[in-house]
């Protein structure tokens, strides 16, 4: 698709179709309206009286061939209480737009902001309309295989010369930032046999040499020299050997502290001796969202130049039963070298994160946040509507809480207390991997805790926000890619904690 920024008036936009917005409204007041009115032959004025247009978010009302305008089409959108307005608001607004006929069968198509000249409206809009027209095609056949939307020019008209640069920006920004949300859905949707831990590596490579960041690969014997005992234990079960992947991006000064992002990568969990149910167990390919969000935040960081220097960690691994894997009782030793009990084989993502997040001191970082599907646990939180945060910092924390407010990927953090790190000690070995169901969500970040060095540290466990069951206006069911743009908003307003 391509996009063009202009300030044309209303009147002048010869797209095929026009979209214009509009908060919620009872009455046709003002210059706007009115003009939106006019140009509908007062057909505008009808909806609204018959009240088959309110203007909450989402609602289209659709009007041919309107007057006084060049356009053959013009679109009304609403965005929802004018009190309440906000970027989500357009990113709603677009992403159910995206999906409505009207629109996608048009080849070129003009946004009209008129009065609504904030940059971040015009980055969520763009977000809005890309995240809600994605489609995975990848293994359809057929008919299926087709996108069937013939859009392929977006204007974006601000109304106001003086507004095309922030816009310009914007647009991009936007447009990136989806992207990225795109890679973590389209790696997260790859079947498992697609993407085991080295054809992920070499996928992760690819990008790597195409966004000019860099990507060192550790095979079984590397990871062995570096004593990740933790790692390999889970990988042993697998015919597949793991890999760890070490990204690098340096936007910022020589001198300047990494941050260092470290993402869960289990390509397929299946459990292990603790086998998991074969009910929705094919969900498990998606395991490894967390690492995805970090290879999209490293990709993305990249292509919109941020003056940071990133590193990310991935534990790439599957998690199988056979005659190798690990036992519940089996004892692993791990890179710090503390010594592990293994409880539940299923708990298995916070076995590879306790390696990564102790190799994360090599990097000296001035932060570290990881990010994964950790605990089932999750669900009984906060449900499918936000993600569960813990840490050590409470300024990061409070630094990630504000980053979900601009980018609506809701967070809330919850205390480590010793209650949860006496639930983790083993009596024979220095942890458990799993303190049983009380409390799981921070009983595993109570074990990840052990881990960390003299550092900030904040946990994100995206168990339950990383699929969408049903579809949301921006989000179709499947794989979200959420996490993705709350770290960007992180990494894009970092300050020294």
């Amino acid at each position: 698709m391509r996009f063009n920024i202009c300030s044309t008036k209303l009147g002048d936009l010869t797209d095929d179709a026009v979209v214009c917005y509009v908060t919620e409204i009872k009455s046709i007041r003002g210059p706007y309206l009115k003009s939106l009115n006019e140009a509908t032959d007062g057909g505008f004025l009808k909806v609204i009286e018959a009240e088959e247009f309110t203007g909450k978010n989402g609602e289209i009302v659709s009007f041919t061939r309107p007057i006084g305008l060049a356009t053959g089409r013009l679109l009304i959108v609403g965005l929802g209480d004018a009190k309440k307005l906000c970027a989500d608001s357009f990113r709603k607004a677009m992403g159910i737009l995206s999906r409505y006929k009207g629109f996608t069968q048009c080849k070129s198509v003009a946004l009209f902001f008129g009065d609504h000249g904030d940059a971040v409206y015009y980055q969520a809009a763009v977000e809005g309309l890309l995240l809600g027209a994605f489609k995975q095609l990848d293994y359809k056949t057929g008919d299926s295989a087709e996108d069937k939307s013939r859009l392929e020019y977006l204007s974006v008209s601000t109304g106001k010369s003086a507004w095309i640069k922030r816009a310009e920006s914007a647009v991009e920004r936007g447009r990136v930032i989806a992207e990225g949300q795109i890679l973590v859905r389209e790696l997260a949707q790859t079947p498992a046999a697609d993407l085991t831990p080295r054809k992920y590596a070499s996928k992760v490579q690819k990008l790597a040499r195409k966004y000019d960041f860099s990507c060192r690969i550790l095979d079984e014997k590397a990871i062995a020299r570096e004593k990740m005992g933790a790692f390999l234990g889970v990988s042993q079960g697998s015919e597949e050997p793991a890999r760890f992947l070490i990204l690098r991006y340096d936007g910022g000064r020589k001198s300047q502290k990494p941050i260092v992002l470290v993402g869960k990568g289990v390509t397929f969990d299946s459990g292990g001796i603790s086998l998991k149910p074969g009910l929705n167990m094919h969900e498990m390919k998606q395991d490894m969202a967390g690492s995805a969000v970090v290879v999209a935040a490293i990709t993305t960081a990249a292509r919109l130049k941020l003056k940071q220097n990133l590193v990310g960690l991935i534990p790439a691994t599957e998690n199988m039963p056979s005659g190798h894997a690990i036992r519940p009782g089996d004892i692993l030793t791990s890179r710090k070298g503390k010594t592990i009990e293994i409880i539940n084989t299923d708990a298995e993502g916070r076995l590879i994160l306790a390696d990564a997040l102790d190799y994360a001191n090599e990097f000296n970082p001035q932060a570290v946040i990881d990010i994964a599907t950790l605990t089932g646990a999750s669900l009984y939180i906060l449900g499918y509507a936000g993600a569960p945060i813990m840490g050590n910092n409470d300024k990061l924390l409070d630094r990630i809480s504000d980053a979900a407010d601009v980018s609506a990927e809701r967070v809330w953090s919850l205390p480590i207390w010793d209650d949860h790190r006496d639930q983790m000690k083993s009596p024979i070995a220095d942890l458990v991997n799993s303190g049983g169901r009380p409390a799981g969500t921070i009983a595993a970040a109570a074990f990840l805790e052990n881990f960390i060095g003299d550092w900030p540290w904040a946990h994100i466990d995206i168990a339950y926000v990383d699929a969408e069951p049903s579809g949301k206006p921006y989000i179709p069911k499947g794989a979200t890619g959420i996490g993705l743009r709350l770290l960007i908003e992180v990494i894009s307003n970092w300050k020294k904690l």
